[in-house]
């Protein structure tokens, strides 16, 4: 299909009201056999070496070393070799960054924001193929990975939407009481590092790469070593959607690439970060430090991870609590910061509660992700073996209900759906973030034991409360930054539920939130005082 640059756009103020992009129906043939066409093509192009890219070229690493991307259903399967970079890399990157703030810095908010609106565009008649990759790269099944892709479609168009309103809050303050004319504006910071994470490579990698550069910043992308195919298909859809030489420049290689040099590089004017509250916490430490010429406190926007619960009260629906459970526990492979990994259940119900849930997660079937089952491998190796860690915990622990085997598949990094019950609280099954699908159930004496059990972890990102006793009690007592009440932890969407966790779950960041751009800009309060006549 042709694309023209601007088309979208007529008048820029005047842009269609945001509305969520809409989900594949794969119950409809024609849509099955498409995305079987897109995983086809998708393959065909495996097996090829990829570039850095600084500042518009496409250049060797310095360390002329490569590392495989491979199929986490069959390992054996390599996506793509991608350099391995240095610090030397990392330097020209943040060298192109700044050259191209020069001018990106400058760009109106209306030119910014259409390189957004003809990246949707374009991702947009390339569903499938986005999708295709991920189910091929990170063993998504085709929902979890269409999900991802329309989830990266709204970021787009929302983004481009909210720029376009950041640059119109002129006349947001309180007129001057002496007659000055006051008015504000926002202006973008400068280079920053984006290091997004594997698990949503589309969405997240999308959303916090494009938010940063509509405000006019520069960045420097650093995707993660399990997911850098579908990071360079969005790299590319940005470049060829209009974006100029190193606005964006693409470095892969190791995690201290990104983590240390450039986090506590002196031109770094902020990190945006997703993944766990271990690096996420280094990186904070790091960038509060200050280096060399550095005249500024770097801002870190970062979303850590999560031990989620979905509190099920004495009078909750069973069938939907249970139905919601398992799909929260178990979607993507439990490979959700927001995933479900305790259920904590009222003992009036408990007993009656916890056959369903065993039954409705006997029924997942596990196999090769572009097979769809409902689900598909873990990520990598070092994910399996840690999950098997914790299944043993588990034994010591609680009582094993369901699962905790290896499924041997193609030498793919398959788990069985595992369920632990009668787990404690303050174990570490309860407490400790696990990112694979094994679900603690925990019997809770009351619904004011089960609030003290929910908000007992250093995280606080997602959670759900099933039931009607304490609905207006629930959103003040719950703590965490997305609060579902009677339905799964999971599945927020762009502008509905602006998304990011309290404590250890980050800084609340609120991706896809009317608050989020505001993140990488600083305001400037101008007030002009009338000359006398």
């Amino acid at each position: 299909m042709g694309f023209c640059f601007g088309v979208y756009v007529v008048a820029m103020l005047n842009l269609p009201t945001f509305k969520n992009e809409p989900y594949t129906d794969f119950t409809i043939q024609e849509n099955i056999d498409a995305y079987k066409s897109a995983i086809k093509k998708m393959r065909a192009g495996f097996g090829q070496t990829h570039k850095l890219c600084i500042g518009g070229e496409w250049v060797d690493s310095e360390t002329g070393e490569t590392f495989a991307s491979t199929n986490p259903s069959n390992p054996k399967e390599v996506i793509g070799y991608f350099s391995k970079a240095n610090k030397n890399d990392a330097e020209k990157c943040m060298q192109a960054a700044l050259k191209a703030f020069e001018t990106w810095s400058k760009t109106s908010p209306e030119e910014k924001a259409q390189v957004l609106l003809n990246a949707a565009i374009l991702m947009r008649e390339r569903k499938h193929e986005f999708s295709a990759m991920m189910t091929l790269e990170e063993g998504k099944n085709w929902a979890e990975a269409d999900g991802d892709t329309a989830e990266s479609i709204d970021f787009l168009e929302f983004y481009a939407r909210e720029i376009i309103r950041y640059s119109n809050k002129t006349g947001e303050v309180t007129p001057s009481p002496v007659g000055d004319h006051n008015w504000i504006r926002y202006f973008p910071l400068g280079v920053g590092v984006i290091i997004p994470p594997w698990n949503f490579p589309n969405a997240i990698l999308a959303g916090m790469a494009t938010a940063a550069i509509v405000c006019g910043n520069t960045v420097i992308l650093k995707p993660s070593s399990d997911a850098p195919m579908i990071g360079l298909m969005v790299f590319n859809l940005l470049v060829e959607s209009g974006l100029p030489p190193g606005v964006c420049n693409w470095l892969t290689g190791p995690g201290s690439v990104g983590g240390d040099y450039l986090v506590t590089h002196p031109k770094t004017r902020f990190i945006s970060f997703t993944g766990s509250m271990e690096v996420g916490c280094s990186i904070y430490e790091k960038a509060g430090k200050m280096e060399g010429s550095q005249k500024w406190l770097k801002r870190v926007v970062a979303e850590m991870g999560g031990k989620d619960a979905m509190l099920i009260d004495r009078d909750a629906n069973l069938e939907l609590a249970s139905s919601h459970i398992v799909a929260a526990a178990y979607g993507y492979q439990g490979q959700k910061c927001s995933a479900c990994s305790r259920a904590l259940i009222h003992q009036e119900v408990y007993d009656e509660l916890v056959p369903m849930i065993i039954e409705k997660a006997k029924m997942i079937q596990v196999s090769k992700a572009e097979d769809n089952p409902n689900m598909g491998p873990l990520i990598n190796q070092s994910s399996l073996n840690k999950c098997l860690e914790y299944v043993e915990i588990g034994k010591q622990e609680g009582e094993l209900l369901l699962g905790g085997k290896n499924i041997e598949m193609d030498g793919g990094w398959f788990l069985e759906p595992t369920i632990f019950g009668g787990v404690l609280p303050g174990s570490r099954l309860e407490q400790e973030e696990i990112f694979g699908p094994i679900l603690a159930l925990v019997k809770v004496d009351s619904y004011e034991h089960g609030v003290e059990v929910f908000n007992g972890t250093i995280f606080g990102l997602t959670g759900s409360y099933v039931g009607t006793e304490h609905l207006n009690d629930a959103p003040n007592d719950l703590h965490c930054g997305n609060l579902y009440i009677n339905r799964k932890c999971t599945g927020a969407l762009v502008d509905v539920e602006p998304f990011g966790g309290y404590n250890m779950s980050g800084t609340c960041s609120k991706a896809g939130g009317r608050d989020y751009l505001g993140l990488f800009m600083q305001m400037k309060a101008v007030s002009e005082r009338p000359l006398p006549k």
